[in-house]
């Protein structure tokens, strides 16, 4: 499927993805329309000045209201969910508001796909929702299987709904990596743990990912990037080898590493090399002899993809240019 002359819409669509999502679209593809749906209208208004093309529209809304998914869903081709509560602390003292964002969101999301007409909806989702330990990452593995069992709803016809999960974007809001950078000059770096471990991955990777999982998907499937690991210590040498480190212990809801593909969902996975595709445990699934025709592998018994494990890590010299590009 090609996106050129499609009209594509992006909860969430003034956040760090939406932004650079918006802008790729229309700087290398040729949508009929990109149409931005988020409660922010100072964002929006930023945002309609930075990008300033007349193929971008603006809808204030929340995906917390159905009828306002229903009303801005009308006409379009293409949507892209990425409005979320994210941040991890936050959501383990708030988490009434996040399941009302994150799940039942996410379910109003899929209704007013059905209802509209919409041919294929791609949710972005988390690390954190492979074995979940905080409601975050719990409340992103119920969107994605509402997400997924969306296509029984469909009937094998429009939309199709799939998910892309991938690690930590560098540089994004409420990321370690602007954190530090902002706690240089006072000598001292927190480090919760020095054993903990990350996927990384940039805001142009993450982007340019969804749009081919976008182009390709099947419906169904749940999309895992291949990540490089970085270790939080190598991080804090790399942006700031001067300062000492203050150790304040893991926070409510953080693992120590995460996990992509859990070992339970290793007999699902297929790889290919950039890639791997969960593939869904439902009757309608029928495209696995397509995925291994396109050089998919199943995974081994007890396969598991996790940062603590993972075969490509980043140096310090790598985590130095991608923080110097952010500075």
């Amino acid at each position: 499927m090609s996106l050129n002359g499609k009209t594509v819409l992006i909860t969430g669509g003034t956040g760090s993805f939406g932004r650079r999502c918006s802008r790729t679209l229309l700087e290398e593809h040729d949508p009929a329309k990109v149409i931005i749906f988020s409660r922010d209208e100072l964002k929006q208004y930023e945002m309609q000045q930075e990008l300033s093309d007349p193929r971008l529209r603006f809808f204030l809304g929340d995906v917390r209201d159905p009828g306002r998914l229903r009303r801005a869903f009308k006409g379009v081709d293409v949507v892209i969910h990425a409005a979320a509560l994210k941040q991890v602390p936050a959501a383990e003292y708030n988490p009434f508001e996040v399941i009302k964002t994150n799940v039942l969101g996410a379910a109003n999301v899929v209704d007013a796909a059905l209802d509209c007409g919409v041919e294929r909806v791609i949710a972005l989702s988390t690390d954190k929702a492979a074995n979940p330990i905080n409601l975050y990452g719990a409340s992103k593995l119920c969107q994605d299987k509402l997400i997924i069992a969306a296509n029984s709803y469909a009937g094998g016809g429009a939309p199709r709904f799939s998910v892309v999960r991938y690690g930590n974007v560098v540089g994004s809001r409420g990321s370690v990596i602007p954190f530090f950078l902002a706690r240089r000059h006072s000598g001292v770096l927190p480090i919760t743990d020095e054993r903990m471990t990350r996927f990384w991955i940039t805001l142009p990777e993450g982007v340019a990912f969804v749009l081919n999982c976008l182009e390709t998907m099947q419906g169904g499937e749940l999309f895992v990037p291949k990540l490089p690991s970085m270790r939080i210590t190598d991080l804090a040498r790399a942006l700031a080898p001067e300062c000492r480190w203050e150790i304040t212990g893991i926070r409510p809801g953080e693992k120590l590493h995460e996990t992509m593909v859990p070992v339970d969902d290793a007999r699902a996975t297929l790889e290919f090399d950039d890639h791997f595709v969960i593939q869904p445990l439902f009757p309608w699934w029928q495209a696995e002899k397509d995925l291994l025709g396109r050089g998919g592998k199943p995974c081994p018994e007890g396969f598991s993809y996790s940062s603590d494990s993972n075969d490509r890590w980043l140096s310090e010299e790598e985590l130095r240019e991608i923080a110097d590009g952010l500075e």
